[in-house]
């Protein structure tokens, strides 16, 4: 496996990828899956900001990703930042996504960022598990916050903070 930098020519296989996600499950509340040509400016927008990268299997096919954005747009947010990782259906539970996030978290704190949140609907025990994993831990939930597939749904959040120290500029 090989995990770099996603470029634009990688969307096509994101938007795959991504796309069950958002038809058949509550994982993604959109509704409906970004076209390549919006996945192309996703990864250029967060590429811009904080970071995203692809997973890729031996044969070179691009099997996952994950990607960091803003927390918010306030300032004295700047420092925080929200993760995400996709990995194709059925590629789940052999270490592709905990490969990727590591190194998601390690280009994001080379980069100056100290805080990562994610946000899960629950149940999503797969989920929980990885960031679990990862050092992430519960930081609350948001009840019946969105409602798709003919029900409401909860997200929980959880949040891994990189030991205190005087922060500087994200780059």
């Amino acid at each position: 496996m090989v995990i770099r930098e996603a470029t634009e020519d990688d969307a096509a296989a994101c938007a795959e990828i991504y796309a069950p996600y958002v038809t058949d499950t509550v994982i993604s509340f959109e509704t409906e899956p970004p076209k390549p040509d919006e996945m192309a400016e996703r990864i250029t927008k967060a590429r811009r900001s904080h970071a995203w990268l692809v997973l890729e299997d031996d044969e070179g096919r691009v099997i996952g990703y994950a990607y960091a954005g803003p927390f918010s747009g306030r300032p004295a947010y700047r420092w925080s930042c929200e993760v995400s990782v996709y990995l194709e259906r059925g590629r789940q539970r052999k270490g592709g996504g905990r490969a990727l996030y590591q190194a998601l978290l390690d280009r994001l704190a080379s980069r100056g960022f100290r805080n990562f949140c994610a946000g899960m609907v629950v149940p999503n025990d797969a989920s929980a598990g990885l960031h679990k994993a990862m050092g992430f831990e519960p930081v609350g939930t948001y009840k019946r916050i969105g409602y798709k597939h003919g029900a409401w749904w909860d997200v929980a959040w959880m949040q891994l903070c990189l030991p205190e120290a005087e922060p500087v500029e994200p780059r």
